[in-house]
């Protein structure tokens, strides 16, 4: 006798990566608490541009689109200093001190020639703080998986980078 077993697996929307879930092809975020000093809530998923595949903004758009919810250098020192950072398949996992936690995909970035480079392995985002040193840069977090940093020099405004919102 054999009998045969059929399964169906069925998944379910529910998205609990901290990445943001796709919903009617939009990306459904939401500001997550992670329990800072400041107060600051983090915003659960990139922003989307769509002018950009890769969803990369340079400076003057990112600051232009999004203003104050764009994190100054100060935002990104606080989530480097009190959260824990984990590197995981494909960017980082921050759990801030309440044990909430955010993903910052390594999403790459753009050169200033349109090169797109470290997809999948690198990680920058946009802060709203220009550099004081080089007129032409600006701070942004980057990352890959040996290192978090916050850095101003090189980090040219025509670049393409990953936003990451916030409110205060």
């Amino acid at each position: 006798m054999c009998i045969m077993a059929i399964f169906t697996i069925v998944g379910c929307d529910k998205d609990n990566s901290g990445t943001g879930g796709k919903v009617g092809g939009k990306t459904h975020a939401e500001y997550i608490d992670l329990g800072l000093r400041s107060g600051t809530l983090w915003k659960n998923a990139n922003e989307e541009n769509e002018y950009d595949y890769y969803d990369f903004f340079t400076f003057d758009e990112a600051v232009g689109t999004f203003g104050d919810k764009l994190p100054t250098k100060e935002h990104f020192e606080e989530l480097k200093a009190y959260c824990q950072w984990t590197w995981t398949d494909n960017g980082y996992k921050v759990v801030g001190p309440n044990g909430n936690y955010i993903v910052l995909p390594a999403a790459g970035w753009r050169d200033n020639y349109g090169n797109i480079i470290g997809v999948g392995s690198v990680g920058d985002y946009w802060s709203s703080t220009p550099s004081v040193s080089e007129l032409n840069d600006a701070w942004s977090l980057n990352f890959d998986s040996c290192y978090v940093r916050l850095g101003d020099y090189g980090r040219r405004r025509n670049y393409g980078h990953s936003v990451r919102l916030v409110q205060n």
